[in-house]
């Protein structure tokens, strides 16, 4: 007899699909499988690459999406355990077609999809479509109760090919220290081999895949999570660090100071770098970027665009902008590069690769100094803030009425954001749970003090705990 069983729709997310394991079960993998098979046919496709993360789950579920695949008369080409830019370099070769078993930087009880059909990664539209077509199948899908466990390969022939086309691309004009923190995802094996292929001593730290992530989930974007990095850049005087997120599509970039180098500054020089080979073309940035990197796009003559968060869009972005973005990246720290150089999509060792690159072309030049012309922003991390049972949509057009009476400058590409004199705060609902995302940045303390109240004092009234929380965002 069934039990009731609440399908999670919310694991269909607006960029890919992701989730705690008791969601994303193997039975609910399953037909996911089936889902992603009918969609790769409707478009005439029939070959596909699948790769998976460090995930102990994760070598288990890409074989029963390889299984199902096969049943519906798709050629599937299992490339083992890898970082997504190498499933999608890999990809490239069987039609653009390739599916990751990963969740990122989530943590271990974590897991997901990430997928591309002809080079292309989904729609939200798609996404959800996909969760419907899961949610219906669920009914017809008998439970597999033998499931065997898998264990992580590495198959070297994909690897040298994704490792040659960055060796390929990437000039280094004299050898660099670089230390190197995997964070026990599936990213760091592979980079290590570039970076001493091109010379470089590296100092490596858990670049192994582990899947039970011993110290914290394989997110590098937290300041706590890269204090072994900074120890080992100061302890071997290395000139620069390199922190990779669990799948390797994300980087943080941390220079020979053990200073971690916010988003903002290395969009920025990544706009210098892109717009000195290709002026007035367009720079990509996601809303969630300070006003810093709007500002040098314009002070170097190139087109600054600002869109909505999520990778995937970002992605979409530049490959349909025929030629005219010439880069993109996201806060997150994400960076696709689009100049000639570079796959089109995220790749967070091949954006590392570049400013060692950059770097190498002033012999005497630390990155510190290379960078001092992008100075550092105050800002608050992404603070997530509960709904507190709140409609989202009410409260965020209430913020956009009474922001008027402030002056400040409105988007509304994705949530209420106001750009001040100073600085500027966004608030965004989330798509996947009860909670809003806020971010405040300013060129200095006091200033982002006065936005981050600016913010509250508009719901102070009608919405005091949502208020509260803002004033604590730090």
């Amino acid at each position: 007899m069934n039990t009731k069983y609440t399908f999670p729709l919310s694991i269909f997310r607006a960029y890919d699909i992701r989730g705690k394991l008791n969601h994303l079960t193997p039975h609910v993998i399953h037909s996911i499988g089936y889902a992603l098979a009918q969609q790769y046919k409707n478009a005439g496709q029939y070959q596909v690459v699948i790769g998976y993360d460090a995930r102990l789950t994760s070598p288990t579920y890409a074989n029963i999406i390889q299984q199902i695949f096969q049943t519906q008369g798709l050629t599937v080409t299992n490339i083992g355990c890898c970082s997504s830019p190498m499933m999608y370099y890999i990809a490239r070769d069987f039609g653009g077609n390739g599916i990751m078993v990963t969740a990122s930087h989530n943590p271990k009880s974590d897991n997901g999809i990430k997928w591309i059909l002809q080079g292309e990664p989904p729609s939200p539209e798609i996404i959800q479509q996909v969760g419907l077509a899961v949610q219906f199948a669920l009914e017809t899908i008998e439970k597999n109760s033998d499931l065997q466990e898998l264990s992580h390969h590495i198959i070297p022939e994909f690897c040298l090919k994704y490792q040659q086309s960055l060796l390929s691309d990437i000039q280094l004009k004299r050898p660099l220290k670089v230390a190197l923190d995997g964070l026990h995802g599936a990213a760091g094996r592979c980079a290590k081999l570039v970076l001493e292929k091109l010379g470089c001593q590296v100092i490596a730290l858990r670049c192994e895949a582990n899947g039970d992530f011993p110290d914290h989930a394989p997110d590098p974007s937290h300041a706590e999570h890269l204090k072994q990095l900074q120890a080992a850049i100061l302890l071997e005087k290395a000139d620069i660090g390199i922190a990779l997120d669990g799948d390797g599509d994300r980087v943080v970039i941390v220079d020979e100071l053990a200073h971690i180098i916010s988003p903002d500054r290395l969009l920025s020089l990544f706009a210098q770098i892109c717009l000195k080979q290709h002026p007035q073309k367009e720079i990509v940035f996601d809303v969630k970027c300070s006003q810093m990197v709007a500002e040098t796009v314009q002070k170097l003559h190139g087109q600054a665009k600002m869109i909505r968060t999520g990778s995937s869009f970002l992605r979409a972005y530049l490959s349909q902008s025929k030629g005219n973005a010439v880069f993109g990246g996201e806060y997150a720290g994400h960076y696709v590069f689009n100049d000639g150089r570079g796959l089109g999509y995220d790749d967070g060792l091949y954006a590392a690769l570049r400013v060692m690159e950059y770097l190498c072309c002033f012999p005497q030049a630390t990155l510190s100094e290379i960078l001092a012309c992008y100075p550092d922003r105050f800002y608050t991390e992404d603070t997530y803030i509960s709904t507190h049972r709140t409609d989202p949509k009410i409260v965020l057009n209430e913020i956009e009425q009474l922001s008027q009476q402030f002056g400040a400058e409105l988007s509304k590409i994705d949530g209420v954001r106001l750009d001040f004199e100073h600085g500027f705060g966004i608030i965004r609902a989330s798509n996947t749970g009860e909670y809003f995302t806020v971010r405040f940045d300013a060129d200095c303390p006091i200033h982002l003090n006065e936005i981050r109240q600016t913010f509250a004092s508009m719901l102070s009234d009608r919405y005091p705990m949502i208020a509260q929380e803002i004033l604590q965002a730090h």
